[in-house]
C-alpha cells in the first residue's frame, strides 16, 4: 500500500461528496459564489486527482449577480444509479440572521464532463441536499431542515422524503429521521445501505474547530436511528497539535476490492491566531468495516490522519505548479471567476491572442460586475508571476495582481494613473471593511511598457515584487499578513467565511474609459515542500527568496 498525504486537494476544495463509476472515483466540491459552479476532481487509484470540469457552466443553471461572500452554491452531493450522474446541490441566496434564503436543486448528465441538465427545483426547507437510491429504484431527498423561530434549535433535524423523476417533483410529506446529537449543527446527511442497516453520515458541531462527522444507523428507511457508540467517527476538536483541524462533512465510498474511504473536508491553520488562508480543503481516511459493525478509522481513535493507505501506485503531488500562456481561445478550466460568466465585453482572449484581456469594472468591494480572473492558492509556500501591459489615463483607472478572499479581505498590487500623467505601483489592503494602502506614495513605473508583477507567500507572509525594462525584481512595501485571507479572520468580525484565497488577475475602471489591461503570462509555482500534508507543517517567519532580495 502506498501513503498518500492529507490532504488530497489542497486548497479551497470543502464539503467533499466521492463516488466510484466503475474504476474511476470522483469528487464534487462546493464553489459558493465562484464560477463556474461545482469542481468535479477525477481519479483511478484514489492517490492523483485531476480536474474533470464544472458542473454548473451556462446562464440557464446558475445566476449569482449580486449574492453575499460565502453565498451560493453550498454542499453538492454526487451519486450514480440507472446509467446517470445524479448532483444535487444548495442555492443559497442569503444567510444573515435567522434567516436561511435557499433552494435545493438537481442536476443529472450521462457523462460527468456534461453537459449537465439545467436545475430541477427541489426544496427550500434547509441546505445540503442529497439523493439517496435505494434498491428497489425509489429515490429519497434527504437534507437538513432549518427552524427560523426564536428558542428553537435551528438546525432542525434531517429531513427524508420521496423523489420521483419522472414527474421531476418530490412526493408526500417530508419526514424527520434524525434530530442530530449533542454535537449540534447536523448537517450534511449522506445515506448508504450495507449488511441490512441504512447507515446515516451527517456533519455535525459546527464549522469551526468542534466540526466532526457522526454515524447512526436503523433498519428500516425512516428510522429510527441509533447514533454509533463510540461517536463522533472523526473530529480533531480535541486535537489542537493534530496537522488536520476542523475535520468534519464526510461521504464514504468503496473500492472495487471492498474497502472503505472517507473523504471529508479539513483545514491546515498557521500562526498564533491559528488562521487558515487555504481554506477549506478535501482529505481522505481510511475506514474499517467489517460485516454488521460499525465503521471506525482504519488507522484507529477518531482524528484524521497526515497521510492515508491506498493501492500500490506513485502518488504526485496536486498541481505543484500551473502557468498559462493564454494561448487559447478559451479559459483555462483552473481559473474561476466571480459570480457570473466570463462574457467578451469584460474578459477576452481573442481581441489580442496570446494575452487575456480585462477591461475594467467595478471595484473589489463590489458583489457583481467585477473584473477578475483567480487562480486558487494551493501551498503555503508559492511564487506567482504576471507581465501586464496597461496605460491607464488616471487614477480611476486600476489593474494588476491581488490574493483575493473576499469583498474585505485582501492584498492587491495594482498598476494605476498618476495626477498629472504616468503610471506608479500601489498596494492596496482591505480587512473587516477597514480599507488601506501601506505605502506612504506610489512607485513610479515607467511611462510605456511591460511591468512584471511577483508576489511570494511564505506562511504567513506575503510579499509583492516588480521588474520593468529590464530591471531586476525588487520588492514593493512590506511583507503583508497573508492570514488575514482566511475563514477565520472573517469570523473574527463576526461574519462568515467559507471559500479560501484566490491569486487573481482584475481590473477596475470608474471612469468607464475602456482601456483595456493585457496579461501576457501567468505562472504558479510551490516553492516550499510540495507534499500537501509536508508544505503546512513549516509554520517559518516570512523570508524572502533570492530573487527579490536582488537589488535594482
Amino acid at each position: 500500500m502506498a501513503q498518500v498525504p492529507n490532504p488530497i486537494l489542497p486548497g479551497f476544495h470543502p464539503d467533499p461528496s466521492i463516488v466510484r463509476v466503475g474504476a474511476e472515483y470522483f469528487v464534487a466540491t462546493s464553489t459558493f459564489e465562484w464560477w463556474p459552479g461545482i469542481r468535479i476532481h477525477r481519479s483511478t487509484d484514489l492517490a492523483n486527482w485531476q480536474l474533470a470540469g464544472h458542473v454548473l457552466t451556462r446562464p440557464s443553471q446558475l445566476d449569482l449577480c449580486g449574492v453575499q461572500d460565502s453565498g451560493g452554491i453550498w454542499a453538492p452531493a454526487l451519486s450514480f444509479a440507472d446509467g446517470i450522474f445524479w448532483l444535487t446541490y444548495s442555492d443559497v441566496r442569503g444567510f444573515n440572521g435567522f434567516a436561511k434564503d435557499v433552494r435545493n436543486y438537481l442536476v443529472t448528465s450521462r457523462t460527468i464532463e456534461g453537459p449537465w441538465s439545467d436545475p430541477i427545483p427541489l426544496n427550500s426547507s434547509g441546505f445540503d441536499p442529497s439523493l439517496f437510491h435505494d434498491a428497489d429504484g425509489r429515490k429519497w431527498l434527504l437534507n437538513q431542515r432549518w427552524d427560523r423561530r426564536p428558542g428553537r434549535n435551528q438546525f432542525a433535524g434531517i429531513v427524508l422524503q420521496e423523489y420521483h423523476h419522472p414527474e421531476r417533483s418530490l412526493r408526500g410529506a417530508p419526514v424527520v429521521i434524525f434530530a442530530g446529537t449533542a454535537l449540534g449543527a447536523t448537517e450534511g446527511p449522506h445515506l448508504y445501505r450495507k449488511d441490512g442497516f441504512y447507515y446515516l453520515v451527517t456533519a455535525e458541531g459546527g464549522t469551526g474547530e468542534a466540526h466532526a462527522v457522526t454515524v447512526a444507523r436503523s433498519q428500516t428507511l425512516a428510522g429510527p436511528y441509533e447514533v454509533a457508540p463510540h461517536n463522533p467517527l472523526l473530529t480533531s476538536a480535541h486535537e489542537s497539535g493534530a496537522l488536520l483541524q476542523k475535520a468534519g462533512h464526510g461521504s464514504f465510498v468503496a473500492t472495487l476490492d471492498g474497502r472503505w474511504y472517507l473523504a471529508h473536508l479539513c483545514s491546515r491553520p498557521l500562526g498564533a491566531h491559528r488562521r487558515s488562508m487555504l481554506g477549506r480543503e478535501t482529505a481522505l481516511q481510511a475506514i474499517s468495516w467489517p460485516v454488521g459493525e460499525w465503521p471506525r478509522l482504519a488507522a484507529g481513535g477518531n482524528v484524521p490522519h497526515p497521510a492515508v493507505q491506498v493501492s500500490r501506485v506513485t502518488p504526485g503531488p496536486y498541481l505543484p505548479e500551473f502557468t498559462d500562456e493564454f494561448s487559447s481561445p478559451v479559459l483555462n478550466p483552473h481559473w474561476s471567476v466571480l459570480r457570473e460568466p466570463p462574457a467578451e465585453s469584460w474578459l477576452s482572449l481573442i481581441e489580442r491572442p496570446g494575452f487575456l484581456r480585462l477591461r475594467g469594472r467595478y471595484s473589489l468591494l463590489a458583489t457583481f460586475d467585477q473584473s477578475l480572473a483567480g487562480f486558487r492558492v494551493l501551498h503555503h509556500h508559492c511564487g506567482v508571476t504576471t507581465r501586464l501591459e496597461f496605460q491607464p489615463q488616471s487614477f480611476q483607472q486600476s489593474a494588476g495582481l491581488v490574493f483575493y478572499y473576499n469583498t474585505t479581505q485582501f492584498h492587491y498590487l495594482q498598476v494605476s494613473g498618476r495626477d498629472g500623467g504616468g503610471r506608479e505601483l500601489r498596494l492596496l489592503c482591505g480587512d473587516h471593511g477597514s480599507y488601506y494602502e501601506p505605502l506612504d506614495a506610489g512607485v513610479v513605473l515607467p511611462a510605456e511598457g511591460a511591468v512584471e508583477l511577483h508576489a511570494e507567500l511564505t506562511g504567513e507572509g506575503l510579499q509583492f515584487a516588480w521588474s520593468a525594462g529590464g530591471r531586476r525584481r525588487q520588492p514593493v512595501g512590506p511583507v503583508l499578513d497573508a492570514t488575514l485571507l482566511s475563514d477565520d479572520r472573517v469570523m473574527e468580525g463576526k461574519a462568515w467565511g467559507f471559500t479560501g484565497c484566490f491569486v487573481a488577475l482584475c481590473a477596475q475602471d470608474s471612469a468607464d474609459s475602456g482601456i483595456p489591461a493585457d496579461f501576457d503570462r501567468f505562472s504558479y509555482l510551490a516553492t516550499g515542500p510540495v507534499a500537501a500534508g509536508i508544505d503546512s507543517r513549516r509554520q517559518r517567519k516570512p523570508k524572502l527568496s533570492a530573487a527579490i532580495r536582488q537589488k535594482k
